[in-house]
């Protein structure tokens, strides 16, 4: 052994000896060195000191890994089909019989694969509870393009033919149909499938319990909360909400024991240092992380980051809709709502004929509702009650479900017969369409409160009263009847700071569901 090899593996040995001080002791060469506050024997200290045995990852990790395995998996498959169907549709059945495939049009199995990775279509469930198609839909459109463009510029290495207009257009739309209908059922599938994803809340009892209950209500979200972690040694536990595995200072140990896939954070405003190093930890652990941000409460989602030179700025965007924004809202809500009207006319004629032979009064009720900017309107419904309904809402207060200001009893006395079924289907609400046409309500927006209500709201919740009131929202299809008054005004008033076309366009698509469904009361 050479001098230089025994010096190297001298000074390697004294570098180890330093380290380990440092992980047992917290102290290097005189130097106190404070340590984040988690368990010494699970810390991650191998990432930043070099030849430390690193921490077992625990079986969270694993299964993590192979949830989402198995989901990019079955989406990348469905990608693969829907194409090449899409493919034969436009090439064979609109090209009748006149193009022919040449086998270079294998490659493009892994050009979709490739295109979708690219634009993040494969990406997107690890990091959230909530595994939904229609959000990705602009991103699959995005990929049903590219492959189209892709497939007429190299029409000559594919085909032995040409594509016309009809096919290229087809394709596209076919790509996309097929795409989206297929991630909607293997989604279904895989979560159908899979275990539910075991979760644990770092965070007060108040946003812990928030949180859990919200979980459970969800129908979208296939996950359990096994507890919640304290923030500080001593908080108090909150009765309703989940039980406590432990706190701050042992989480690594806890997502070791508990096999936790997910943890999440809901900050408080005093505890920011804690939670970056909790972040930094279990991500490093392989887990997981969603945060409940406390800003966006406040500026929404449709912010814009803002990157100065290494300094991240968020952008908060006016409150309220611009003149253009508006003008293509009502826009929207003029055609959308005239078509609806033409469609369901007959239908619209027979419900009327129903009403009026089920139960005495007129078929439509009108009843004064608090529009944009306070302005008072009459809102128009199928009436689904007897025509005293209003006089026997005070006896029946005591019996209200709703609470903070809100009215609703699941099993209403002052219902007719077909009046049930029109409200478990909607249906009531269809003469709202009336009103979107005469410029007081809108397709999407807050919900239309009656006089009482809106007088509880006070203060910036009243700026929910920047756009119209809608015949669906936010407030729908999150369940209308199950959202107290204070959490239902902090929605609307979102819905305003984050408003898009898109975002009407969502909530229009998830209510079709929500409506099948005949959930709320």
């Amino acid at each position: 052994m050479t001098t230089r090899t025994r010096v190297k593996r001298a000074s390697r040995r004294k570098h180890d000896a330093s380290a380990r001080r440092l992980w047992r002791f917290g102290s290097y060469r005189g130097v106190r060195v404070v340590l984040p506050a988690f368990d010494v024997e699970a810390a991650p200290a191998w990432d930043v000191l070099p030849r430390v045995q690193p921490v077992p990852k625990g079986a969270g990790r694993s299964a993590v890994l192979s949830r989402d395995a198995v989901l990019r998996r079955a989406l990348g498959l469905v990608d693969i089909v829907s194409a090449y169907v899409a493919l034969l549709f436009a090439v064979i059945i609109l090209g009748r019989g006149a193009i022919h495939l040449r086998p270079a049009i294998l490659l493009l199995a892994p050009f979709v694969v490739l295109i979708s990775k690219a634009i993040g279509l494969y990406d997107r469930d690890q990091h959230t509870l909530r595994k939904t198609t229609v959000d990705e839909t602009p991103s699959i459109l995005q990929v049903s393009v590219f492959c189209a463009l892709a497939v007429w510029l190299a029409e000559a290495l594919l085909f032995r033919g040409w594509l016309g207009r009809p096919e290229v257009f087809a394709l596209v739309v076919a790509n996309f149909t097929l795409i989206t209908a297929g991630r909607w059922l293997a989604r279904g599938l895989v979560i159908a499938i899979t275990p539910a994803e075991r979760c644990i809340i770092l965070g007060n009892a108040d946003n812990a319990a928030r949180i859990a209950t919200r979980m459970a209500e969800s129908p979208g979200v296939n996950a359990t909360v096994l507890g919640r972690v304290r923030l500080e040694p001593n908080e108090r536990s909150c009765p309703s909400g989940p039980a406590t595995v432990g706190d701050i200072d042992s989480l690594a140990r806890v997502v070791h024991e508990h096999a936790v896939e997910r943890v999440i954070i809901a900050p408080s405003s005093d505890d920011q240092e804690q939670i970056h190093h909790a972040i930094r930890m279990l991500t490093t652990l392989g887990v997981s992380v969603s945060v409940l941000p406390r800003l966006l409460e406040v500026v929404g989602f449709a912010s814009t980051f803002d990157d100065v030179d290494g300094i991240m700025l968020l952008g908060v965007r006016q409150y309220g809709l611009s003149r253009s924004s508006q003008f293509l809202k009502r826009s929207m809500d003029i055609v959308v709502a005239a078509v609806i009207l033409v469609l369901l006319a007959p239908l619209l004629a027979v419900l009327v004929a129903i009403i009026k032979l089920d139960s005495p009064g007129p078929a439509l009720f009108r009843q004064p509702r608090i529009g944009r900017r306070g302005r008072l309107f009459w809102m128009i419904k199928f009436r689904s009650m007897t025509p005293d309904a209003d006089q026997l809402k005070a006896e029946l207060r005591e019996r209200n479900e709703a609470g903070d200001g809100l009215f609703k009893i699941s099993d209403d006395p002052r219902v007719t017969r077909i009046g049930r079924f029109l409200r478990r289907t909607s249906l009531d609400e269809l003469p709202q369409l009336l009103n979107v046409l005469a410029g007081d309500m809108s397709l999407v927006g807050p919900r239309p409160l009656i006089e009482d209500e809106d007088a509880l709201i006070e203060g910036w919740q009243r700026r929910r009263l920047a756009v119209k009131p809608g015949m669906t929202g936010l407030w729908q299809i999150f369940g209308s009847s199950r959202i107290p008054m204070n959490e239902m005004v902090k929605i609307d008033y979102l819905y305003c700071a984050n408003w898009s076309i898109w975002l009407d366009l969502k909530v229009l698509i998830r209510t079709i569901p929500y409506v099948l469904s005949r959930r709320g009361l």
